[in-house]
């Protein structure tokens, strides 16, 4: 008996379906991934999100939470059809996880809540997939609501995302009593009953027809208008039929000029199937998608989506786990078989593939060989990261990875025992090539372990990764600014004498030492252009041969010792010049050793003497913020010690630059968005230092 994994094989490319499902959270994408598996037939048991038995939400976290945080891919088929999709996140934390995806898809389907319309996020992944150029349908979710509205959400997304939306279905009823849908192309009813999960298809309600009737005329208007074949029928005959009406439609979602709108209510299990059907209808398949474009050498290449041509194949996701390490990509073009090799244009690598799986969530059927269409997960890739090319040996290529996010929230990690450190080492070293986004650094000044990422909560996620799947005591800490001090007053003729006499060789220097302050005068000092952090300047006065040269050389290198630890705090010292106008040296004891000594202890005991101030890093930051929430914003910004330098309105949002102290900025990420309810965004750029509070004094500041 042939088995569903035999057919996946054989389907030809044109009925294959390469689609994800994006939304804001909790718009209702991961019930409707689970409804889609159950309408299939791929699972036999509906899976609900609130009780932690979703096939798509298999982590433990996502379970305890509720929410979505890893991309993942399920197959099933539908009318002849095969679909591999991937339930993305909504949250905004995992935005990168969703670009990845958007990367290797043909398509989407794009959910609204029916009641919420636009939600910030919905709005963030619809950008998203504008910029990868993918196809979508929309789907308006929860219309069983109460207080939802089929025309209210439209019209938000026609304002919001600026698409042309072509309604194709009239809901029949309304909240609870949403029971089913007229399609509108076709013009008839589906209908579901209650405690039933097939639909019932009918003719179009009598109370609706009028409705119904003015609808499809409106939809036939708006195709016309963006379809010249569909126009020139129009024009002729003074209506669509259904047969140019649903190519048209096809068009105008494949080039991107319109959006096709469905409506439903994916818990209560109605709207799927005429979802399904619009799916195969609209989204196009590998063979409608131009070419994947690649480079090499210098020049630029195409590979279409065929079996015969070059294997080509773009990896979008790396995962560990308990049997091995298992590497997901998209097959552009060619065919692979376990058990042959591959090459990592990359790292300049040749691989074996073990073995390749087809992707159920957590579980995995093995597969004898992939085709270009085909997205799959590998077992036996070592070095092959998330955006790596995987290719012929014979034709190299390399394709355009995913886009990186820049890390926004950084968090100090370190292991609670001795012990444990070199694991955690390792852990997160694994854990950056299983997510991008991720950062992880050892800060130069306080040795602390840094993770980076895209937001608190994906931190937090990640943190929590380590501990569940390694076992290991991770404290977790917001990282200690790398504070500075600066003479604001100094000191003339600050004398110093070096007496060293302990039965050997004696050590003798005299200095006398003028400390003042830097300017920011350009060229002056050793700066690095860090922003002032490291200016240090020296000179000496001294004439007629009073200190050789050499020795003074040997000063200057002691008093750069003595910049190590401050007076106030023992941070770093920054800005400071230091004048050598007098001295004096013995002819047996004076020695470039004893000079440095000399240098090191006179510059800190000038340091004492003089007026110092601690300085903290400062970041300029540019905030973008809708122009309903500049003041909230503003007030933030003010709390945090900002010092706002100019505002400018564009087109219904403000963008906002100011200079923040770094630590500060510590959790404004998630602060902007809960003020902006998610569209506010900034960014910060390293600008110096900045006399800081103090309270500073002892590493922290507080408001």
């Amino acid at each position: 008996m042939r088995t569903d994994l035999h057919r996946h094989l054989d389907t030809p490319l044109a009925a294959v379906r390469n689609l994800g499902i994006l939304a804001h959270v909790d718009a209702g994408k991961t019930t409707l991934t689970e409804r889609i598996l159950y309408l299939t037939g791929t699972t036999h048991k509906r899976g609900e999100v609130h009780d932690g038995t979703t096939v798509t939400d298999f982590d433990p976290q996502e379970r305890d939470r509720g929410i979505t945080i890893f991309a993942a891919a399920v197959s099933c088929s539908w009318d002849a059809h095969r679909i591999n999709l991937i339930d993305t996140p909504g949250h905004v934390d995992f935005s990168d996880e969703v670009a990845r995806s958007l990367r290797v898809l043909d398509g989407a389907v794009a959910v609204f809540d029916a009641v919420a319309g636009v939600e910030p996020q919905s709005e963030a992944v619809w950008r998203q997939a504008d910029r990868y150029g993918v196809p979508r349908i929309a789907f308006v979710n929860k219309l069983d609501r109460a207080g939802a509205d089929l025309d209210t959400a439209v019209e938000s997304i026609r304002e919001r995302l600026h698409p042309a939306p072509l309604v194709v279905q009239l809901p029949i009823g309304s909240e609870a009593g949403f029971t089913g849908v007229v399609d509108l192309p076709r013009m008839r009813s589906l209908v579901w009953p209650e405690g039933r999960d097939t639909v019932e298809e009918g003719p179009v309600p009598e109370a609706l027809r009028d409705a119904a009737e003015g609808r499809r005329r409106q939809l036939e208007e708006a195709v016309a208008e963006l379809h010249p074949g569909a126009l020139e029928e129009f024009c002729a005959e003074g209506t669509l039929s259904a047969r140019t009406l649903i190519a048209a439609l096809r068009d105008l979602t494949r080039s991107g000029d319109g959006v096709v709108v469905l409506c439903g209510s994916a818990y209560r299990n109605r709207g799927i199937e005429p979802l399904l059907d619009a799916v195969v209808a609209y989204l196009p398949s590998p063979r409608d998608v131009p070419a994947v474009r690649g480079t090499w050498d210098g020049g630029e290449q195409e590979r279409f989506a065929d079996p015969a041509a070059p294997f080509a194949a773009l990896v979008f996701k790396v995962n560990g786990t308990a049997t091995g390490r298992l590497t997901y990509l998209r097959v552009y073009s060619g065919t692979i078989g376990k058990g042959e090799t591959v090459w990592d244009s990359g790292t300049g690598r040749t691989e074996r593939i073990g073995r390749i799986l087809r992707v159920q969530a957590d579980h995995h059927a093995p597969l004898e060989r992939a085709v270009a269409g085909d997205i799959v997960a590998v077992v036996g890739l070592k070095s092959a990261r998330a955006g790596s090319t995987l290719c012929a040996p014979g034709a190299p290529l390399v394709l355009e990875p995913p886009t990186v996010a820049d890390p926004v929230v950084s968090v100090a990690v370190e292991a609670v025992g001795s012990a444990e450190a070199e694991l955690l080492v390792s852990a997160l070293t694994r854990l950056v090539e299983e997510d991008p986004s991720l950062v992880v650094r050892t800060d130069p000044e306080t040795g602390q372990l840094v993770l980076s990422g895209m937001g608190e909560l994906h931190l937090e996620v990640a943190v929590e990764k380590i501990r569940l799947a390694q076992g290991l005591d991770v404290r977790v800490g917001r990282p200690r600014v790398a504070y500075r001090e600066t003479v604001v007053r100094g000191v003339s003729g600050l004398v110093h004498r070096h007496v060293k006499q302990d039965g050997g060789a004696g050590e003798f220097a005299h200095v006398v030492l003028d400390v003042e302050p830097l300017e920011d005068v350009p060229g002056d000092g050793d700066g690095d252009g860090d922003g002032g952090a490291t200016r240090f300047a020296f000179r000496s006065t001294v004439v007629g041969g009073r200190v050789p040269q050499e020795y003074v050389r040997a000063l200057e290198a002691g008093c750069r010792d003595a910049l190590a630890d401050g007076p106030l705090g023992g941070h770093p010292v920054t800005g400071v010049r230091v004048v050598l106008t007098d001295g004096a040296t013995h002819p047996k004891d004076s020695s470039e050793r004893a000079f440095r000594t000399a240098g090191r202890f006179a510059l800190r005991e000038a340091l004492r003497a003089c007026a110092m101030v601690l300085l903290e890093p400062v970041a300029d930051v540019t905030v973008t913020v809708p122009d309903d929430a500049v003041g909230g914003v503003l007030g933030d910004l003010a709390a945090r010690r900002g010092q706002v330098s100019g505002s400018v309105a564009r087109a219904g949002v403000v963008v906002i630059t100011a200079t923040v102290p770094l630590v500060e900025l510590f959790g404004y990420a998630t602060r902007l968005r809960s003020r902006t309810r998610g569209r506010g965004v900034f960014t910060a750029r390293p600008a110096g230092y900045a006399p800081a509070p103090s309270t500073a004094a002892s590493g922290t500041v507080t408001r």
